[in-house]
């Protein structure tokens, strides 16, 4: 057996096994880029094979691969404990090229680690050696040279110096083989930095070419080109190319066995970037509970600050704030002066908006947003001087203030879509300080014509309302200026021109599968269940109120997911046309119309009579109408189940004084008659405000006006009938449809037994009038998950819209029906806004839980005034006049039932 290396050992020409040995290990370096489930099992007998012939070329050879295989199993420090040993090898058997490679890789785990003082070094020292390699050495030296070259170029991006990153990934891949996997490297890396400069052309086509070349190689290097891809795409406005892409990182990542941690970080972009941020949320703690198990410092920051960016999205700024501040200690620690500075402003962004902010914050922020404009991160920088700018103008500093403000407008420009956004905010805002109106206004409309042209490519109507979210600041500072200017012409057509917009177009009928969601009775798959919740149960027993709960995240999830994926962009122009004050009020023949708003912290109306227009300033109300709302909800829950005669008389008292106030705060104010019909647009939490019960005479309701006069324009064509759906497992339903069956003589009838999903969609979708007595699901984190439950399971908000169902009216008699969930931006989803915008005229709905049987004498005195010929308002007004108010579940049908659309 040959003794311990030596230089004088290594002259000798070793025998034929020892040189077969070496080729085994240098043939590990290419089998660590293809996916071979024996490979850990091949190195582990490398480095075997190896100790025991006292070779030192093929152990550090081996050992380096055993790093690799760590590093991958999410443990740098065993990686960096095992290239210690392969450097100390290499450097005894005085082979200064092999040592250098030992260093380059050891680089990389430190980095990994987050110690980057170290990683340079290592690199630096790796470098030195192979510029003084022997003549025999070069080829493998110059090979060397280029990979740390490309590790250099890694650190410098990783420290916020885009300059210097782009110029050494420019020169790498000038010198590196096309086809090579570190070609691939050196492509996508380079594709990450582009977008930071907010050059998405060039990155899309440096991304293209590293998924081209990686498609060729191992399955472990195809994920993160796609992941750059999806990136790109996000960062660009292209969200479903996006999410696709998402969707092959992660196969190519699970084929790999790869950790799934950084997919889920840049995943938690892609939904922060849509406004999904539940979901973006989720996934970014999920990847920083990855990270941190494994000790993975640096990728763990990068998730940490993209965590906090959710969070303050969210509106949690103290979350953001813990998070972003434990980011920037760590990155100062780690020498990453760039990620520190995006730690920086999100750390001081959250302070602003919890009212904590100082001087401090301020010289901190502006700082950074220096520092981030001269290292190329032209995103990152506009950002930074946003929020210099408004911590400034907290402070009451003017000249900071709109210098940074103008900073901002300069430097966002030409970003994504959330980046321009805030640009033509920080412009806006520059204009408000001067007194300019004419400017905000301008500011203001340019970016929500952005904000329309990138809403009008998004596949689903959930998106689209979501998207909107982008523009809330901007329609409430333009709502400002023209409620100063007085005209509530004017004020009406703003409202309207940001109000809904997501319902308005019409997408694509989609006749694919249905995305089935869980089965209430338990016969379906595993997982699908049913909770009754005891506030729900009435004296008969368990479902007197028709609600239940239903939990299948996982499936729901999946279908939704599908739903992104879909290119179904609608047809037609981008911007949708608002009607003026004589078609408005020939279209209202008679009625009211009232549109809320909401600016600068106050309630304003705008209301639309026969004789013209008129503003009215409603008031700072928006707090106490939360506060009394919750009252209400809480006292309509114990009306459903009072348990005993004092409870209910405790329960019919506080929600009589919580109507009282809501009709002081809400109503009082508009100096309206009380016999007059109302059509009500509400805003923001308005829309769970019980309007019937606020104004004595009949109410309808409606997303925007725009959406209204659409409904009184569909007229009965003759075609459709009637069709009264009984769902399984509620007492009353049957009696309800035997009952409204005299009154519809020639409907479909559909019981409980024969009332399926498909059946029901397909009977439902163009009847002039449908009604449902079935149990609903409120999902009020995803209203689109929302559902009826029909014989074979819930048929939820995604599948009717995406089917097109669209009957002229429709009469939910289910609970939470009609309580659609409004986001930023003005927008509101849920089962009614979901058949509205594909074209039913009216729907009857309630916002709380429905007590069963009771309600079937509210549905007679519907059914029988719509069969006469009147509106659903009118209809509604009508019955409820006749419900027994004193009879606690009397009280909860005539409170909660509301009128949606003019049919």
């Amino acid at each position: 057996m040959q003794g311990a290396s030596s230089a004088a050992d290594l002259a000798v020409e070793p025998p034929a096994e020892e040189a077969a040995l070496v080729a085994d290990a240098r043939a590990l370096e290419a089998a660590l880029d293809a996916a071979d489930d024996d490979l850990p099992a091949r190195v582990a007998d490398v480095v075997a094979r190896a100790r025991r012939a006292r070779d030192p070329e093929a152990l550090a050879w081996g050992l380096r691969a055993q790093a690799v295989l760590r590093r991958r199993a999410n443990d740098p420090a065993g990686a960096v404990r095992l290239l210690d040993e392969a450097r100390t090898v290499a450097a005894r058997a005085q082979r200064p090229v092999l040592e250098a490679w030992m260093l380059a890789s050891r680089s990389v785990a430190e980095l990994e680690r987050g110690r980057t003082t170290r990683a340079r070094a290592d690199a630096e020292a790796a470098l030195a050696l192979a510029e003084g390699a022997a003549a025999g050495d070069r080829d493998e030296a110059r090979a060397l040279h280029a990979r740390v070259q490309l590790q250099l170029a890694v650190m410098e991006h990783n420290a916020g110096r885009l300059v210097e990153a782009e110029a050494r990934y420019r020169a790498f891949l000038r010198e590196v083989p096309g086809g090579s996997p570190d070609a691939v490297r050196g492509a996508n890396n380079l594709a990450v930095l582009l977008v930071a400069r907010a050059d998405f052309d060039e990155a899309l086509r440096w991304a293209e070419r590293a998924v081209a070349a990686a498609a060729g190689l191992s399955p472990l290097l195809r994920s993160w080109p796609y992941l750059t891809r999806a990136l790109v795409h996000v960062q660009a406005g292209r969200l479903s190319a996006g999410l696709r892409d998402l969707e092959l990182a992660a196969g190519a990542s699970e084929a790999a066995g790869q950790s799934s941690a950084e997919y889920y970080v840049e995943y938690a972009d892609a939904m922060r970037e849509m406004r999904l941020l539940p979901e973006a949320a989720a996934a970014g703690e999920r990847a920083l509970a990855e990270l941190a198990t494994a000790g993975a410092g640096l990728v763990e920051v990068d998730a940490e600050i993209s965590l906090a960016e959710t969070l303050l999205v969210a509106g949690d700024a103290e979350r953001a704030a813990r998070h972003a501040d434990r980011a920037r200690a760590r990155a100062r620690a780690q020498r990453r002066p760039g990620v520190h500075d995006r730690a920086v402003v999100v750390a001081a962004e959250a302070r602003l908006r919890a009212s904590a902010v100082g001087p401090a914050d301020l010289a901190a922020a502006r700082r950074a947003a220096r520092r981030l404009q001269s290292s190329g991160e032209l995103a990152a920088a506009a950002g930074a001087a946003l929020v210099s700018g408004r911590i400034a103008a907290s402070l009451g500093l003017d000249g900071p203030a709109l210098a940074a403000l103008r900073s901002a407008a300069d430097l966002g420009r030409r970003g994504s879509l959330p980046v321009r956004m805030r640009a033509r905010l920080a412009a806006a805002l520059v204009a408000r300080h001067v007194g300019a109106d004419a400017t905000v206004l301008s500011e203001c409309r340019a970016g929500l014509r952005d904000l329309a042209r990138h809403r009008a490519a998004l596949p689903t109507m959930e998106l689209r309302a979501l998207a909107s979210g982008h523009g809330a600041e901007l329609g409430e500072l333009g709502l400002d200026v023209v409620v100063r200017q007085g005209s509530a012409a004017r004020v009406l057509r703003w409202m309207e021109q940001t109000r809904a917009a997501a319902l308005l177009a019409r997408l694509p009928v989609d006749d694919g599968d249905r995305a089935v969601a869980p089965d209430p009775e338990g016969d379906g798959p595993a997982g699908r269940t049913v909770d009754d919740p005891s506030h729900e149960r009435g004296p008969d027993g368990p479902r007197a109120a028709r609600s239940v709960i239903v939990a299948d995240e996982q499936r729901a999830a999946e279908a939704r997911r599908s739903a992104w994926l879909r290119d179904v962009g609608a047809d037609g122009p981008v911007a949708h046309r608002v009607p003026g004050l004589g078609d408005l009020r020939a279209a209202l023949d008679g009625r009211v119309l009232v549109e809320y708003g909401r600016h600068d912290g106050r309630l304003v109306a705008v209301v639309v009579g026969a004789r013209g227009a008129r503003l009215v300033d409603v008031g700072p109300c928006e707090a106490e109408v939360a506060q009394q709302l919750r009252a209400l909800v809480f006292a309509l829950r114990r009306l459903v189940d009072p348990r005993g005669a004092a409870a209910a008389a405790a329960a019919r008292t506080s929600a009589d004084l919580r109507l009282a106030v809501l009709r002081r705060l809400l109503v009082a104010p508009l100096g309206v008659d009380p016999g007059d019909e109302l059509v009500v647009v509400p805003v923001g939490l308005l829309h769970g405000v019980p309007w019937s019960a606020l104004h004595d005479g009949p109410v309808g309701l409606a997303p925007s006006a725009t959406a209204w006069a659409r409904t009184r324009a569909r007229t009965p064509d003759g075609r459709g009938g009637a069709v009264l759906v009984a769902g399984p497992g509620l007492r009353g339903a049957q009696e309800e449809v035997d009952v409204l069956r005299g009154m519809h003589p020639d409907a479909v009838v559909l019981g409980a037994g024969e009332s399926t999903a498909d059946g029901v969609v397909r009977a439902i979708a163009r009847a002039d009038l449908a009604h449902l007595a079935c149990h609903g699901s409120l999902r009020a984190d995803n209203p689109m998950f929302s559902a009826v439950v029909l014989a074979d399971g819930p048929v939820t908000v995604q599948e009717l819209h995406r089917a097109g169902v669209a009957p002229r009216r429709l009469v939910l008699a289910s609970c939470h029906s009609g309580a659609d969930v409004a986001y930023a931006g003005d927008e509101v989803l849920g089962l009614v806004s979901a058949v509205l915008a594909r074209g039913t005229a009216g729907v009857v709905a309630s916002i709380a839980a429905v007590p069963d049987v009771e309600v079937v004498d509210l549905m007679r005195g519907l059914h029988a005034r719509l069969a006469a010929g009147e509106t659903m308002a009118r209809a509604l007004h009508g019955a409820r006049a006749e419900v027994d108010r004193d009879a606690p579940a009397g009280f909860v049908n005539w409170c909660t039932f509301g009128a949606h659309g003019a049919a």
